[in-house]
């Protein structure tokens, strides 16, 4: 049976939660903040930023294994800050049956605190855990920060 799993991170950052938050929940900032590791974000359906939309991810070059992903966000709460998305479909299907990504931000100081986990079951058991995503999150969440600070 394959086995499943859910990884956590927390990431401390310098851009106040309502800006933060007002900028990461446009998932078209990730190519210019972080243009390394992503090609494009295209949304396919919805307005990209509600509950419902899905929208498809190419990543860079340096992406070896996830070269697609088709996402959709199941739930998002701009007054609490949190949202939910699923895959739906792009290469992290060949390894994963399940991948299901939540994210939370609060003020804390002058900053804030991004929560993000995922839930995953493996499409095998010879699958390694995806540890690698959570050094890309929080890369990632680093890096809209820094892009937000020079703005």
């Amino acid at each position: 049976m394959a086995t499943a799993g859910k990884l956590e991170v927390e990431v401390q950052v310098k851009s106040p939660a309502d800006k933060f938050w007002a900028t990461i929940r446009d998932v078209t900032i990730f190519p210019k903040a972080c243009p390394q590791d992503y090609k494009s974000i295209e949304i396919l359906e919805g307005d990209g930023k509600s509950a419902g939309s899905v929208h498809l991810v190419t990543y860079g070059e340096g992406s070896s294994l996830v070269k697609t992903s088709k996402e959709k966000i199941e739930t998002l709460d701009d007054a609490k800050k949190t949202l939910s998305y699923s895959v739906v479909g792009g290469d992290l299907l060949t390894y994963f049956k399940l991948f299901k990504a939540h994210m939370s931000l609060e003020a804390k100081g002058e900053g804030s605190l991004v929560k993000w986990w995922c839930e995953y079951e493996k499409a095998s058991d010879e699958v390694p855990d995806p540890d690698m995503v959570k050094d890309f999150a929080i890369k990632n969440f680093q890096e809209v920060d820094a892009y937000i600070q020079k703005a």
